[in-house]
Parts: C-alpha cells; sequence; structure tokens
C-alpha cells in the first residue's frame, strides 16, 4: 500500500511543480512580450478605456480619442477639417476593438497609449491622483499641403508617391491609393468593426497595402538608370560624356533576345551617345550594354549602398527593395534598365533621388517630428536628423545632378519644368506583366542647387492612362505639384 501512495505522491508533486512553472513563466517571463503582442486584444480593449494621444500634422489631430458613455470611454476618431482621413490612412492606420493596431497606431502605440518610460513622471503622477495617465502627442514630419498635393495627383488611380526633406530625411508627403477609412475600423460594435476589418482586407486594389514602403513593391524601370548611371561614374571608368553603344536594337547573348529603345531607331549621335545623353532620352540599349560591362557586382554594390536590401524603421516597418542576383548577361541586361526582377519601394527611389541632391549623403527617413506631452505639450523627445550612408561621392552626385537636369532640360522629363528654377528629375516606365499596362514612375528634386525637396512617385498599370502610359506624362504632372507645393511657399 505505502508504495502506490508514495508513487502517486511523486506524480502530484511533478504536477504540481509543473503547474507552477508555467504559471510563473507565464507570468514573469512572457508576461511584457504577450501584453505587448498586436494580436492580444485584451491589451487593446484595456487602452481603449484611456485617453489616447492624437496623432497630429503640423499641429492638426488626424487621430483623437473623444469621451464617450460606453464601457471603452474614449472614441478614436480619423481625419480633421480639410484632412481626409483616406489620405493619412496608410500612415495613421487604426485602432481596433477586433483587429488590434497598424501603422503608427502600432508603430507609436507607447506613447500614444502612455506606456512610454519616457511618460514615467505622468505615470507616477496618476498614480497619486489616481487618474489614468493621458498618452502622448505624436507630431508627424508630414506638410498637409505637399501630402494633399500627392493625394488629389494620384485621385482615382492605384500608386503611391513620397516626398523627402534631402537635408533631414523628414517626410513630407507619403500617400498610397486606394484610400480608406480608418474609422469604421474604430467602431465600439464589434460587429461593425470586424465587418469593415473584413472588407478592407478584400477589397479591390488591396487599399490595406501602404505601397509607398511595402505591399507587392514595383519594378523601378528607367529611373534605375540613375543608379546604373552612379555605378558608372563611382567606378571612375566613365564620365558624363563617356560614349555608350545604343543601337537601334541590342542582342541579348545566348539568346535570340533584343532589348529596343523606347523611341523608333538609334539614340543620339547615330547610336553612340554619351552617358548623359542616354539618361535624358532614357535609351534603353544604351544602359543595357552598360550594364552588361559594369557587372552584375558592380551594380549589386551601388544598390546596397542606396539601400536596397536593407531593413529600415522609420518607424513604419519598410519592405527591403531588392536587386537580383546570380544573373546572366540578359537578366543583368534588363535589370539594368529597371526590369527583370529588381523591385523597390516608391520610398527607396525617393531615398535615392534625395541621396544624389543631397551631394551623396542619404538621410535616414523620419516620420516621426516630436512627441508631446498631453497636458503640457512640452516636447518629450524630438527627432534629430540622422546619416544613413555616402552611396556616391560629392563629385558623382553633382555629375547626377547636372545629368538629372539634363533630362528636363533637354530630355524626356520637360513636365517637371518650375519657373525660375533648375530642376532634376528621371522618368521611368516599367514593364511587370505580359498583356498589363506599364507602371509609369518619376522621381524628382528641386531645387538643383540647392534641393529642399525630392519626390518619387508610381502610378501603377498607367493609372487613367493605361497602355498609353508614360512616366513623363502620368506620373510627372504628380511630382512637379509635390515639389511646387514645398518651393514655391
Amino acid at each position: 500500500m505505502k508504495k502506490p501512495l508514495t508513487h502517486i505522491a511523486v506524480v502530484g508533486f511533478v504536477m504540481f511543480a509543473l503547474l507552477f512553472g508555467s504559471t510563473s513563466w507565464v507570468q514573469y517571463v512572457t508576461a511584457d512580450s504577450l501584453n505587448h503582442n498586436p494580436l492580444n486584444n485584451r491589451q487593446v480593449l484595456d487602452q481603449l478605456a484611456r485617453d489616447r494621444g492624437p496623432i497630429l500634422v503640423d499641429g492638426t489631430p488626424i487621430a483623437y480619442s473623444e469621451p464617450v458613455d460606453d464601457k471603452y470611454k474614449y472614441q478614436r476618431k480619423y481625419g480633421s477639417e480639410g484632412l481626409d482621413p483616406r489620405a493619412y490612412a496608410s500612415l495613421t492606420g487604426y485602432y481596433s476593438v477586433v483587429s488590434g493596431a497598424s501603422g503608427m497606431e502600432r508603430a507609436a502605440g507607447d506613447y500614444l497609449s502612455g506606456d512610454s518610460d519616457a511618460l514615467f513622471y505622468d505615470k507616477v503622477g496618476s498614480f497619486f491622483t489616481g487618474e489614468q495617465p493621458r498618452g502622448a502627442a505624436v507630431e508627424l514630419t508630414v506638410d498637409p499641403e505637399v501630402q494633399k498635393a500627392a493625394w488629389d495627383g494620384l485621385g482615382n488611380q492605384n500608386g503611391a508617391a513620397v516626398a523627402l526633406n534631402p537635408k533631414t530625411g523628414k517626410v513630407l508627403a507619403m500617400a498610397s491609393t486606394p484610400g480608406w477609412d480608418p474609422n469604421a475600423l474604430a467602431s465600439h460594435d464589434a460587429g461593425e468593426a470586424r465587418s469593415a476589418f473584413e472588407n478592407l482586407e478584400s477589397a479591390d486594389g488591396k487599399p490595406a497595402y501602404n505601397r509607398a514602403i511595402g505591399g507587392n513593391l514595383y519594378p523601378p524601370g528607367s529611373t534605375f538608370k540613375v543608379l546604373v548611371a552612379a555605378a558608372a561614374l563611382e567606378s571612375g571608368d566613365y564620365t558624363p560624356d563617356s560614349t555608350l553603344n545604343g543601337p537601334a536594337a541590342l542582342d541579348m547573348p545566348q539568346t535570340n533576345l533584343q532589348i529596343k529603345n523606347s523611341h523608333p531607331g538609334a539614340c543620339r549621335n547615330g547610336g553612340q551617345p554619351t552617358l548623359a545623353d542616354s539618361l535624358a532620352e532614357s535609351c534603353n540599349t544604351s544602359f543595357a550594354s552598360l550594364g552588361m560591362d559594369l557587372g552584375e557586382d558592380t551594380i549589386h554594390e551601388q544598390a546596397e549602398k542606396f539601400g536596397f536590401g536593407k531593413d529600415l524603421e522609420i518607424p513604419l516597418n519598410v519592405t527591403p527593395s531588392t536587386f537580383p542576383t546570380d544573373l546572366d548577361p540578359p537578366q543583368l541586361a534588363y535589370s539594368s534598365i529597371g526590369q527583370y526582377d529588381v523591385k523597390s519601394t516608391p520610398l527607396q527611389m525617393a531615398m535615392m533621388t534625395a541621396g544624389i541632391a543631397n551631394g551623396g549623403k542619404m538621410m535616414k527617413p523620419q516620420l516621426v517630428d516630436r512627441v508631446l506631452n498631453a497636458n503640457t505639450l512640452e516636447p518629450i523627445s524630438e527627432t534629430r536628423p540622422e546619416e544613413l550612408s555616402r552611396p556616391v561621392s560629392g563629385d558623382t552626385a553633382e555629375q547626377l545632378t547636372q545629368m538629372m537636369t539634363g533630362v528636363v532640360d533637354n530630355g524626356t522629363g520637360s513636365v517637371a519644368k518650375i519657373n525660375g528654377m533648375k530642376v532634376a528629375a528621371k522618368t521611368g516606365t516599367a514593364q511587370h506583366a505580359e498583356g498589363a499596362a506599364p507602371h509609369a514612375w518619376f522621381i524628382s528634386f528641386a531645387p538643383a542647387n540647392d534641393p529642399e525637396v525630392a519626390v518619387a512617385v508610381v502610378v501603377e498599370n498607367g493609372g487613367n492612362a493605361g497602355n498609353e502610359a508614360y512616366g513623363a506624362t502620368v506620373a510627372g504632372p504628380i511630382a512637379k505639384n509635390m515639389m511646387e507645393a514645398v518651393v514655391e511657399k
């Protein structure tokens, strides 16, 4: 009898020890990660009953909480007079009873909820007063006039537009279309909120994608020629005046394929254009030939210097842009004109453009300008400019600037001309699927001699122009309006 009792006692002790250990592990070791897991709706429900801080654009709330008479106490709202919530949804994201948080609501969640260690003294004060701590206000770097130019320019077309301050990295605009209204997802009615989330996820055009920094990414087309030109200049073997081979059609090695120009016939100078002329008229054959001469390693290294393949938070997560590897000569030729498996975000192309504009110094993009105490409006933290890399030398940046002004003055980018100042730009028309209309691209900065803004715009599938689309005609006017919103203030 004694032996079975002993056996039962041992088993019971072991089971108790395992139970005690598992509960201790949950309570003390994994508690913090569980609390902050975005799928943990208990955390969301707890925070919905707090006075969550606003997200500001130029001092105006585009996300804020209003007192309501229900168990959650505060209703999250989006948009403001003159600030369409759909135009900012890809930035603010949503804060939902059923689906958690996204966008800045998630990325800056600790500040907005009041949980950040930076709000320690406010939390201590709230402990003695018995009041819930107020969340901090998060002010974005976005300029509402530039954002409006991007949003209005994209209109009913799918695409994205980004504007950066080249000297500081501040994001002046980041628009993604089609837009969506976060207010429906913030409903306190769980059924309505769930239905709104499901509708967003299944909607045509995938509006939940922030196309400026994620989604499926895009082949950059001829805008990528700027990066290849940078690689050529950095190699020391080329200058803007170097002569390239630009026939009407370039035979691809190892295949029966040919790369042709977007215009009939050979490029300038009877098919012997300079590097500068090749960029100005966006010569496919000369850049495909140049890419094969430079080699995969040279172009891949230059792409990495501009940020391709790198993880980035602004603090929203940015999907890394990619340049393919293990390329055969034809694949390298197509990659050198921004096709094949080259994929980029509009933010990445804006960063490249801004790095050239800033004399070869590429600044880290910043979406948050300041975090403010919600009670005193005193700054808790302020974003400082941060250098990310130096992808090209100052001399190369100056040469590229001159070449890109040639695109506007004497090439495909004349649509970007602004009275009284020099503008630098590059057009792009990217094929991406058989039978589909091309994506239209435009990158630019202004003023060319003292840049205040760098822009990248992409319009999917040619937008309203369809198969008749070109980067200059479809994306160019949007980029121009965004630049003018900055330089004409």
